[in-house]
């Protein structure tokens, strides 16, 4: 097993890698570029770390490539565009404005992969083949339709026909989804109602499974939009293959509160073991805020709700190959990054200033683990 983590130093700007190897064909990473002069301007800032990206492909082993990208933006208005004009990597991309919270203009998280192929495919995504699998990835998917339910209604839709195209379904074939929602205090009850509607005609319901996902609030570079959505999904799993994570010690079904997600999704291969964990905040097992208004006794209780999904999975901590940490207020920033520097220094992540789905979160976050497939079984909780 290689060395699972690394800190880069690039010209004005640094990664925190991890990477994951099995001793079998596919190598994968997950690293966080981080600008490191907030003074610079944002093309600088840009330049920065487009550089460190490149810098990567040629230090780290394998060849790797691409397969899906998050650039996090502090004024997607008046940056989004040079972004795209920027990078031309051919893979999917996610451009959302959810400023970072050290201060500095632009944060990218990639995902990379060693001996894949890649392409665009007939519906439109983009797939990562490997094997007889095809995964399938897409980013900053949006509309203007008139409301944020419309909106919602009409990503989804999209998306199912997009997936039946490549001979998939939602219920079948994701596995995850990003909804990113501007001004979510006042649009999110929009996304919650097509959302459940859409899966309940979709054949997912309480009864059934959900799909692992992160709502939360960012900024699309156009105001008229009011939610933009990323999603995977995998095209060659078997049902057995799947496991749903609940941690029911510490957590409650999403159900429970009228909501359609899982807490979090694993996915066995012959030598690995992906597992997916949604914006999980501070929250007990009957759906109450935990510890209102102290951020940082939330923040612990957080952490303790995703260990105990990732122990319900055979993982911990040590196989999480990146976090993104979403901060209602930017005055907890130091607080917060602060206990991150503490616990998990060297680990990719990245703060950002996202608003949680209810105003009494103040923090929220979101990881995946890869680990070897001897990993232990599934727990019972």
């Amino acid at each position: 097993m290689e060395e699972q983590t690394r800190h880069i130093e690039f010209e004005n700007a640094h990664a925190d890698v991890f990477c994951f190897s099995s001793d079998r064909e596919v190598k994968e990473y997950h690293a966080m570029i981080h600008v490191a002069k907030a003074r610079l301007t944002f093309k600088e800032q840009l330049e920065a770390v487009l550089g460190a990206y490149e810098g990567l492909l040629n230090t780290l082993p394998g060849e790797p490539q691409a397969v899906f990208k998050r650039y996090f933006l502090s004024d997607a208005a008046n940056q989004a565009d040079e972004v795209v004009v920027s990078d031309v990597t051919d893979c999917a991309k996610s451009i959302i404005e959810q400023a970072p919270l050290d201060g500095t203009k632009i944060a990218l998280w990639v995902y990379l992969m060693t001996n894949v192929q890649t392409g665009v495919t007939k519906s439109g995504l983009y797939e990562v083949r490997h094997g007889q699998y095809r995964h399938l990835w897409n980013g900053s998917v949006h509309n203007l339709a008139a409301n944020s339910e419309y909106q919602m209604r009409l990503l989804f839709n999209e998306y199912v026909m997009q997936l039946a195209e490549e001979g998939c379904s939602l219920a079948e074939n994701a596995v995850r989804t990003w909804i990113f929602v501007n001004d979510i205090d006042l649009n999110y009850g929009g996304v919650v109602r097509a959302r459940n509607q859409v899966f309940f005609t979709q054949g997912l319901t309480q009864h059934t499974h959900f799909i692992a996902s992160t709502g939360i609030a960012g900024r699309q570079q156009d105001p008229n939009v009011l939610v933009q959505l990323d999603n995977y999904a995998i095209d060659g799993l078997q049902p057995e293959q799947t496991h749903y994570l609940y941690a029911s010690t510490h957590l409650n079904r999403t159900s429970d509160y009228g909501v359609s997600f899982e807490r979090g999704t694993a996915i066995d291969y012959g030598d690995r073991r992906h597992v997916f964990i949604s914006g999980t905040a501070s929250i007990n097992n009957k759906g109450e805020i935990m510890y209102p208004r102290d951020v940082e006794r939330q923040t612990r209780r957080m952490w303790e709700n995703v260990e105990t999904l990732l122990g319900e999975a055979g993982c911990t901590y040590d196989d999480v190959g990146y976090m993104v940490v979403y901060l209602r207020d930017v005055a907890d920033y130091s607080v917060v990054n602060a206990l991150y520097q503490e616990r998990f220094a060297g680990k990719p992540y990245v703060i950002v200033h996202a608003p949680v789905c209810r105003p009494g979160w103040l923090v929220e976050m979101e990881c995946m683990a890869v680990k070897k497939a001897d990993c232990p079984a599934f727990a019972n909780f």
